[in-house]
């Protein structure tokens, strides 16, 4: 799939030095490059956004989420992660964050413009330790994908690896074709069998006990909806 129509866009404060490394990029790659403040909305970024890369220094885990979770809706769209301090941090991100590219402190300008143009023509871009890592990861969780979880049943397990993607209600209801109702009822059940009391902390219990949540899947409208 090639993105190069898009935009690439980072998600970074705005400072002397990302000013310098943006322009960098923007000479050395063909896409549009533009700067994002982790306190902007990713509603006011548009459509055409390709590949949207956030720096890890100044965008926390609960930002990495809602940024992911607005753009679940967008077409074409990769996500990256800049400024990882090693695989393992890269490891514990990708835990809860589908990410297509992983970006170190260490390496060059070079790289990340090689990185980014992989991106763009529709490649992961990521070490291969780190991909076997990941690789061996997910065979663990279809080990165990099977095994009742603190006793959630299979649609409760579903519903919760929605929840860690990022979807409303709403969003849940349609993908598994109940009404909203039912998902709220299923989510009290559920945080009571696993003794949380929000989707924080439920999002935080699944990736400790389930792993990374599936991606969340663009879905028809029910008829009447």
């Amino acid at each position: 799939m090639d993105l190069s129509k898009g935009s690439v866009v980072f998600v970074t404060e705005h400072n002397p030095q990302s000013t310098l490394f943006i322009e960098y990029i923007k000479n050395n790659i063909s896409s549009s490059v533009l700067l994002a403040s982790p306190r902007d909305g990713a509603e006011s970024l548009g459509d055409n956004i390709a590949v949207l890369i956030m720096d890890v220094d100044h965008v926390d885990e609960s930002h990495m989420q809602q940024w992911q979770e607005v753009l679940a809706e967008k077409e074409c769209l990769c996500l990256a992660a800049l400024n990882m301090r090693d695989e393992a941090h890269a490891a514990e991100i990708l835990s809860f964050m589908h990410l297509s590219g992983v970006f170190y402190r260490y390496d060059s300008l070079e790289m990340i413009c090689k990185g980014i143009d992989r991106l763009l023509e529709g490649h992961l871009w990521m070490s291969r330790t780190l991909m076997t890592r990941l690789i061996d990861c997910f065979r663990k969780q279809s080990l165990n994908s099977y095994r009742p979880a603190c006793g959630l049943t299979q649609r409760e397990l579903e519903i919760i690896g929605l929840l860690g993607s990022g979807s409303s209600n709403i969003q849940i209801a349609d993908r598994l074709f109940v009404s909203e109702h039912t998902v709220k009822s299923h989510l009290y059940n559920i945080f009571k069998k696993i003794d949380v009391h929000n989707r924080t902390q439920a999002v935080n219990w699944a990736r400790q006990n389930l792993g990374a949540p599936p991606p969340l899947m663009k879905t028809k409208k029910r008829n009447g909806a």
